[in-house]
């Protein structure tokens, strides 16, 4: 399996030799309603899904299941798990980074999980649940990641028709 960070030969512009950097990541979408779980790192303002970089060898979908249950202490069974696909955005916290992300859907809800108790952990500031059909306006002081607003959400849409 390739590093979780590799390099991506790409020009910015003509003639320019920049190398674009590639991060590999999980991603979860986790459903409570017509709403889906958001967080926020530390020291940002981008809400993306819950996941992140997978350990060296670690499967897509080990790496959602060790991630969301270090950021948030939910723990997730690889049966209730769906691929919802492969997607690729600008980074949104690494300024001339690409993001890879192999994203999964929770069917329904975790059983005997209180969501009203979903607490940040590990690097995570903040939790929130949003709307993917009415997602705010990108400012300042909050913005949606790239992968999640342009990718996810029209791919959650095709997907729940």
């Amino acid at each position: 399996m390739p590093d979780s960070t590799d390099v991506t030969p790409g020009a910015v512009s003509p003639g320019d030799r920049t190398a674009i950097r590639t991060i590999r990541v999980s991603a979860l979408v986790l459903r409570r309603g017509d709403a889906m779980l958001m967080v926020r790192k530390r020291g940002t303002a981008a809400y993306m899904l819950p996941g992140g970089k997978p350990e060296p060898g670690e499967a897509p979908i080990d790496t959602i299941i060790r991630e969301v249950d270090e950021e948030l202490g939910l723990p997730l069974a690889s049966e209730d798990l769906e691929e919802l696909g492969t997607f690729e955005a600008p980074a949104a916290n690494e300024a001339d980074h690409l993001v890879i992300g192999e994203v999964f859907i929770h069917r329904g809800m975790p059983e005997g999980f209180d969501f009203d108790e979903i607490r940040p952990k590990a690097e995570i500031d903040s939790v929130a649940w949003f709307v993917p059909d009415a997602l705010p306006e990108d400012s300042a002081a909050l913005t949606i990641a790239p992968l999640t607003r342009a990718q996810v959400v029209p791919a959650l849409a095709r997907l729940l028709g």
